[in-house]
Formats: structure tokens, sequence, C-alpha cells
């Protein structure tokens, strides 16, 4: 614990002492040491299963500074920390071009302060200091997606996250003010006992709440806004780790209410099947690098909640090895996600700091420009595809042999395991389809006639975090078998035993899967050395190819992103509702034609935008309380006070 303390200590200082002297340096050294000291903090417990505490008072009502750090809260400040540290030694670099123009102290100062609010988040065991520091963490990010305030979309952007994010917290704050008036503490330890109505109302009240800033779907409306405005380190770190807040505050709940019924874990899944889905076609349609990021977080959301659907009901109808499989599945693809997400925004951050857009339509060719982003996006991208042998692929494979173990039971599981299957058949498809799209499109072909000029390869100090993370991925993928013992650990305060492993051969397919792979790899890099060798000292010329007859072919016979997705969005034009805005050529001397296509949310504009509309239309009828006279407003709260004391004395 006293390595989590140090490490809090020095952020919060760091970061204050950035924003007064005004010295980036303070603030990387700061984010740097605080964030090794926070990784050291979860070691132990990931290591021993052991968990360490601490508890103080608070005079705060119904408030104690009580942490602990067991081994599911080590879990999650493991990429905490990681992405943490090499998004500050990006930022060093990204946010040279702003040096000039404003001051940075006070970003470094969020920064950090965000790193610390996470962590507390994911440590605190009494529910006024968890709401604390989960208000802290909506805070300061906020002014980080708005670090751009002279932009309009930035400060819109900020604005929709901030009031997304609080209509959460106020499930939360309903969430943990009944839990407290059945337990009689706020206090973690002391929830439970819950008949099975209320468990089942809090598990509600804590899927919206949590799932809000998770990014479920339909609640996902802010992601889409708010990472394409902040800058491309604090993307990566909302992206990779701040979402998945909601996560463990799910699975906090989840711990605290009990294994419930089998309907919850029937939720998740149907949640992880609509996120998942819809996150991947809204992501195919997006011309907008980031944005496109943004709405393939909620796809791996979604993953992420399928898994842990499938544990639910394993736990639930008492199927250890099920429980074990999508838990451990679900837990591992968002330690994945964070890795290979993180890795994709710092990507795009570096396209759009060396081109100047981050519009796909605009981009094409930057791999000769852009050799190691390129490498380092197309790893990313096969990750996340959940291909062999990255680290995309295990996490859902473990996911797809539960469901597989769910599908050959009897009953309404067999339903949810194929249906489970199915899902993540489609959104694999999908999801190839989309990073092609994104890959090809980007850093292949010819370069687009715009943006040209300035194209060059980013400085060191943002490769390295990339290469760190790309490195990641490879490990965990060709490391996955030897995984297992601490998965272990993690999944003991789940309710899952060390022994549910037993019967599903998880294991033994990951090791003979990564052998395979392994030796496919080693296979792969001789041949490419047999072939070096064989060229050494002969002299190697390009020539181009038949072309079809084109002699000089030019970027503008090459795919479009628009022209590639076209296919898939035609096919799924009912649900993506796609608008078409065409300038067809007229005349015997036709001028330039043009298509533009847009794909509104619908989950905005069906659902949240007529809600908006609405309660706007009812509140302006109370425009008339806004009069303006400064007597009559001291006069109405003397008037309310008034009414409160009598009804409370009668």
């Amino acid at each position: 614990m006293a390595w989590l303390l140090l490490s809090l200590g020095i952020l919060l200082a760091s970061g204050l002492a950035a924003w007064v002297l005004r010295r980036e340096s303070i603030g990387l050294a700061g984010a740097l040491v605080g964030c090794a000291a926070g990784l050291a903090s979860a070691a132990a417990p990931l290591m021993t299963g052991r968990s360490c505490a601490l508890s103080l008072p608070w005079s705060v009502p119904y408030g104690s500074f009580h942490l602990e750090i067991d081994a599911l809260s080590a879990f999650f400040l493991l990429p905490l920390f990681l992405v943490g540290a090499l998004s500050a030694v990006y930022a060093y670099g990204y946010l040279a071009p702003y040096r000039k123009s404003q001051p940075l102290g006070r970003t470094w100062f969020f920064y950090n302060a965000l790193v610390a609010s996470m962590a507390l988040v994911v440590t605190a065991r009494n529910a006024v200091l968890f709401l604390t520091a989960w208000e802290a963490m909506a805070l300061t990010s906020f002014f980080l997606v708005v670090f751009e305030s002279e932009r309009k979309d930035a400060r819109e952007a900020g604005w929709s996250y901030l009031v997304a994010g609080h209509l959460g917290t106020a499930f939360l704050i309903i969430l943990f003010v009944w839990l407290g008036s059945r337990a009689g503490s706020l206090e973690f330890e002391r929830f439970g006992n819950l008949d099975s109505r209320a468990a089942g109302m809090l598990f509600l009240l804590a899927l919206i709440g949590f799932g809000t800033k998770a990014g479920f779907f339909p609640l996902h409306v802010w992601l889409p806004e708010a990472h394409p405005a902040a800058p491309s380190h604090v993307s990566a770190l909302m992206s990779g780790v701040m979402i998945k807040m909601g996560i463990y505050g799910l699975l906090r709940i989840y711990i605290c209410l009990g294994p419930g019924p089998a309907w919850w874990g029937w939720l998740m899944v149907a949640v992880g099947v609509v996120s998942g889905v819809l996150g991947v076609l809204f992501a195919l349609a997006q011309s907008d690098l980031k944005r496109l990021l943004a709405y393939s977080s909620v796809e791996n959301i979604g993953i992420i909640a399928l898994g842990l659907g499938l544990g639910m009901l394993g736990r639930s109808l008492g199927i250890p090895a099920l429980a074990a499989l999508g838990f451990a599945g679900g837990l591992l693809h968002l330690l994945n996600h964070a890795l290979f997400k993180s890795l994709l925004f710092l990507g795009a951050g570096a396209v759009a700091h060396s081109a100047g857009t981050r519009d796909i339509e605009h981009l094409g060719g930057l791999a000769k420009a852009m050799p190691w982003t390129a490498g380092f996006f197309l790893l990313g991208a096969v990750a996340i595809c959940g291909l062999p042998p990255l680290n995309g692929f295990v996490g859902e494979f473990l996911i797809l042999l539960g469901a597989y173990h769910g599908a050959c039971a009897v009953g309404h599981l067999a339903a949810a395991g194929a249906a489970a299957i199915a899902a993540i058949a489609l959104i694999g498809g999908l999801a190839a389809a989309c990073f092609t799209r994104a890959f090809g499109i980007v850093f292949l072909g010819q370069p687009r006639r715009r943006h040209t000029e300035s194209i060059h390869e980013v400085g060191w100090s943002m490769r390295i975090p990339m290469a760190v993370l790309a490195a990641s991925c490879v490990a965990i993928g060709l490391g996955a078998p030897w995984l297992f013992a601490s998965a272990d650990r993690v999944l003991g305060p789940l309710g899952v035993g060390a022994g549910s492993w037993a019967g599903s051969g998880a294991r033994g397919c990951l090791l003979g899967l990564t052998l395979l792979w392994a030796g496919l790899l080693a296979v792969a890099l001789a041949a490419a050395g047999f072939r070096r060798w064989l060229l050494g000292g002969r002299p190697i010329g390009e020539g181009g190819t038949w072309d079809c007859g084109y002699d000089r072919p030019s970027e503008r016979m090459q795919y479009t992103a628009s022209s590639f997705a076209q296919p898939l969005i035609s096919l799924f034009a009912p649900v993506l509702r796609t608008r078409r805005e065409l300038a067809t050529p007229t005349g015997y001397y036709p001028g330039p034609a043009d298509l533009a296509t847009t794909t509104p949310d619908i989950a905005s504009r069906r659902l949240f935008s007529p809600a908006y509309e609405a309660m706007q239309a009812l509140l302006a009828r109370f425009r008339w309380l806004q009069h303006g006279y400064l007597q009559l407003y001291v006069l109405q709260l003397a008037v309310t006070l008034l009414v409160l004391l009598i009804w409370k004395l009668g």
C-alpha cells in the first residue's frame, strides 16, 4: 500500500508543480515515476493473490479513507499505469506544436490527476471515497477533452461528455444510497445480504451508471464525440483505460451483490451482442480515423460484456468451467484492448500530427513516409481483429471456448452459447473489413494530392511508446498459456475457484496453438533471412506491372474509404441509415462530381436528441422564473426552506 500512496502523492504533487511553475518536464517526470510506483503496488497482489488494505478516519459524513488492493484491483492498475506512463512519453513529442501558443503545465496537472483519480477508483472501498474519485476522474478528463477549447467541436464534445458522465453518476448515487441504507454503512464490505428483487434493481442501476462510462450501446453517445476532440495521448488513456473503469465498477458491485440469478448473465450477453455488432458497423462507416477507433471501442466493450455475461451465467447455473472461461476471456480481452487500442490511437495521432488531417478520404500512401508508424498501426490492426498470434486472439478464443461449452448444454444456455459464437464471428469479420479499410486507405496506395508536402515520420518520443505497446501485444499473444496461474488469482474475488479450469481444455488448446504459431513465425523469419542472403550483393530493380493498360495510374484510380466500405454499408443500410449527397455531372462539358456520405448515430438521433428537445421544451415553460430580480430569488429560497422546515417538524 505504501507504493500506491507514494504513486498518488508523486502524481498529484508533480502535476501541481508543473502547473504552477509552467514546466512540462516536471509533469512528465512525475507521471513516469508515479506510474512506476503504481506498477510496483500492483505486483504483490498479482503474484501472491494476497490483498493489502489501509483504512483511515475521514471527517466527511459516512466517509472513510479506506483503500484495498486485491488481485482484481491490481489487474486494473496494471494497464492504467502502463498506458499512463507510455502516453505521457508520447505526449511530450505530440504537444510540441502547442508550446508556443499556450502554457502546457496545466495540461500535465489534469493528466496526472486523471491517472491518480482512476487509481483511487479501483482501490476505494468506501462509497463516498469512490464517488469522489469518480467525480475527479470525470472533471479532469473533461478539461483534457477541451484542451483545444478554441474549437467549437471540442467544446461541444466536452459538454456532451460531461452531461453523459453526470447522468451516469446520478444512477450511481442512487445505487450507493440504496446499498448504504440497507447495510447501515457505506463500506463496500458491508454491502450484500439483499433479497433477489432489491439485488436485481441494484444490478440494473449499476449497469446503467457504470455502462455509461464503459460505453455500452446505447449509452455510448459521448465516445465518438470526446475521443476525436481530445489529444491523441488522452484518447489512448480514455479508450484504453478510463472506459474500463465502468467495467471495474460493475464487477465490484457484482461481487458485493453475489452471483445473482441467470437473467443478469442473459442481460450482459444481450448488451454485449448489441454493442459489439453495432459498434463495429458504425466504425466501418466513419471517415474520421479517431472517430472510427472510438466506435471500435464500443465494439470491444461489447466483446468484454459478452464474456462477462457468460461468466455470470456459468456462476449462476453452477458451471465452473463456463464461469472461468467467460470471466477470464472478458478480463483478458479488457487488458488486450487497453494495449492495442492505445497503440492504434497513438498511431492515429502520429498520422494527424504529420499529415495535418484525420480524414481517411484525404490520406493515402503514408507507409513510404512513415514506415514505423505504418508497421505499428498494422500490428495493432491485426491484434484488434482477433487474429493469431497476437493478443487480441487470446481473449476472444477463451470467450469462444466458453460459448462452445454453453452451446453444448441443453435448454436456454445452448441458445446463449450459440448467440455468442455467431456474434463474435460476425464482429470478427466486420472488424477485419473495417481495419483493412483503415490501414489500406491510409497507408497503402499512392498519396493523395492534399497534405503530402509536410508528411514525415514522427520523433522517437512518439515512436517508443508505440513500440512498447506493439511488443506487449506480441508478448501476451505468445505467452498466453503461462498466464493461467495469474488468472486464478484475478478470478478469485469473482467467486471462481482455482479448479474451475478442469475439463475446459483451455490451457492445452492455447499451448498447442501458441507453439504452432511460434513455429510458423520462426519459419517465416528464417525464409526472410534466407531470401536476403540469396539476394545479397545482387542488384534489385523495381518495375511497374501491366496495370490493366494504364501506364501511369494516379491516386484518383484507387479505392476511397467510402467506395471500399460501400458494399457492407449497403448490406446493413436499414440499421446504419447512411445519408448520401450526390452531385452528378451534367451538361456537355460536365464539371466535377461529388459524393458525400454521413452516418448519424441512431442512439443519439432517435433516443437522446428527442429526449433532450422534449426536456428543453418543458423547462422553457418555467423560464418566467428567471425574471432577474434578486429580491424575489431570495424570497423563493426562504419560502422553500420554511416549507421544508415545517414538513420536517411535522
